[in-house]
């Protein structure tokens, strides 16, 4: 009778700490992605993105985002949305 799966490990330290620098990463790209669209030309003001959530990047596990959830380093929004939670 073969044995029931144990539980994976959780996330290393260095796995967390990767990811979250590409979440910020895809973040500030996807925030100034939707400022170049926003402002309409070269000698406008231009307007501060108001994205806050997004899909994170999915080179990593859910059980990573899963941990930085209860960390406290992201909050899920839903829809596979997350938001980073400034400290």
């Amino acid at each position: 009778m073969p044995q029931p799966d144990s539980p994976a490990p959780p996330p290393s330290k260095e796995e967390l700490k990767h990811a979250m620098k590409a979440f910020r990463k895809r973040l500030k790209l996807t925030r100034l992605d939707e400022e170049s669209s926003i402002a309409g030309g070269p000698m406008s003001s231009g307007k501060r993105s108001e994205i806050v959530a997004i899909t994170p990047p999915n080179q990593f596990s859910q059980a990573v985002w899963d941990e930085l959830v209860k960390l406290g380093r992201l909050k899920h929004v839903g829809h596979g949305t997350y938001e980073l939670l400034e400290q």
